[in-house]
């Protein structure tokens, strides 16, 4: 029989939250070994120094914070948005983005510090660990995986309350406000609590990011987002960096309430789950990148370019980042987005956004051709010819079955009896059904 070899040292991935507080006492507890912290600054607004002082006062044995805004913003987000990446119709999948790179910097510090196992301290209800777990079978197949939530007797988050209670672990959640709350430079999401009723409105309090749209300024704000190749590169004409740029203009829309969105999801693990997130940055930038690409994508591409937004954001959503397919989307995009260059003006008010002006060096638009004044460049009647050949396929179909079965057959709803036989009386039919069987 084999067994497996004693641990040596766990490299969890670590928030201070409420589960991975809890967590390091329990790995030293249960398996006997070393615990390393890893902590990945992905823009939430967090104290590090006062994290990697709880995890080093809860036995971790060191604690790593890793800085990954700009790769994050320009490895992650900005791709996801160029492919008008979105689960579900209207999650702009934060978290599910953050997880993987978490994972693959959890997995670099690991390698590291001589780690012989990967933690985590995602629940057996969610996705995240299986986003966690698939970027770790694809980096480091040889480490080894705990995942607390699926092993210990705590089966609840009072359980938890009471497990960091009796061993003085401070937390940042509270029996009142038992929320799961995920922020990143990208989001903040949040669930639990009086959330997981469906028919309860989320609490004022809930909201990090974005000012309620009654409260926002009674004046619009305009803002220019400059793009090159179908990625952010200026804000109000200033170029910054990826990271920079989104903080920015998280500032100016949640000011002016945009970005909040209350769903419910389909989880991968089958259930419905509720969730309040608030994208600001996110979501302006979707509006603004897909009205650029009306301008400049033929109808083809942008056809097809559609269907791959879903695909794409179904593979985030599943934890499927590092995958062939995925790569495979990103090599299309880089081509059919050689052109999306330009400027879009969005004007912000009261929880909306709404793009109001566009011009781009690459415009399909011509306005010589779109024109209803006069024009010297397009002959009308040449419309009559493209509509005879436009609608021929149609009018051969319907000149075959108003020959064969008479006009009234030609516009039959299709199934539908034709005039001739709703009314053949009902002694026909056994006549009829001999004709059929001989």
């Amino acid at each position: 029989m084999r067994t497996e070899k004693p641990i040596q040292r766990i490299a969890l991935a670590y928030s201070g939250g409420l589960d991975t507080s809890v967590m390091i006492p329990w790995l030293r507890a249960n398996y006997g070994c070393e615990v390393l912290a890893v902590v990945a600054d992905i823009g939430q607004e967090e104290d590090f120094e006062a994290v990697r002082e709880k995890a080093l006062r809860t036995g971790a044995v060191a604690c790593e914070v890793v800085d990954l805004k700009a790769e994050f913003a320009s490895g992650y987000l900005f791709p996801a948005l160029r492919a008008g990446a979105i689960y579900e119709g209207r999650y702009l999948l934060g978290t599910a983005l953050a997880r993987p790179l978490i994972a693959k910097a959890q997995v670099e510090t690991a390698l590291a510090h001589g780690c012989d196992v990967l933690a985590h301290g995602c629940t057996g209800k969610g996705n995240d660990q299986v986003r966690f777990e698939v970027t770790y079978r694809t980096l480091a197949p040889q480490l080894r995986v705990v995942a607390p939530w699926r092993e210990w007797d705590l089966r609840s988050r009072e359980d938890e309350f009471a497990y960091a209670e009796a061993r003085g672990i401070s937390l940042p959640v509270t029996p009142e406000q038992p929320y799961s709350i995920d922020q990143n430079l990208w989001h903040t999401s949040t669930e639990g609590g009086v959330l997981e009723d469906p028919a309860m409105a989320p609490p004022d309090d809930i909201y990090r990011m974005t000012t309620d749209p009654a409260d926002a300024p009674d004046e619009p704000r305009v803002v220019e987002i400059s793009f090159e190749r179908g990625f952010p590169t200026a804000l109000d004409g200033a170029r910054l960096e990826p990271w920079h740029l989104i903080e920015t203009l998280n500032e100016i829309a949640g000011s002016h309430g945009v970005g909040r969105v209350d769903l419910v999801e389909s989880r991968l693990v089958g259930m419905k789950s509720r969730g309040v997130y608030e994208t600001p940055a996110g979501t302006v930038l979707r509006a603004a990148l897909r009205d650029l690409e009306s301008l400049t994508l033929d109808h083809a591409t942008a056809v097809y370019k559609e269907g791959l937004s879903t695909r794409y954001g179904e593979l985030v959503y599943q934890g499927h980042w590092f995958t062939a397919l995925r790569e495979s989307l990103d090599t299309f995009l880089d081509a059919s987005h050689q052109t999306v260059t330009g400027t879009v003006s969005v004007k912000l008010f009261k929880g909306t956004c709404m793009p109001v002006a566009r011009v781009s060096p690459f415009s399909l638009y011509q306005e010589d051709l779109a024109t209803f004044g006069e024009d010297a460049v397009y002959d009308q009647k040449d419309a009559a010819g493209f509509i005879r050949l436009w609608g021929l396929s149609a009018e051969v179909r319907a000149r075959v079955l108003a020959g064969s079965a008479g006009p009234s057959a030609a516009h039959a709803p299709s199934g539908a009896p034709t005039a001739s036989e709703s009314m053949a009386p009902e002694s026909t039919a056994p006549g009829r059904e001999a004709v059929l069987s001989g």
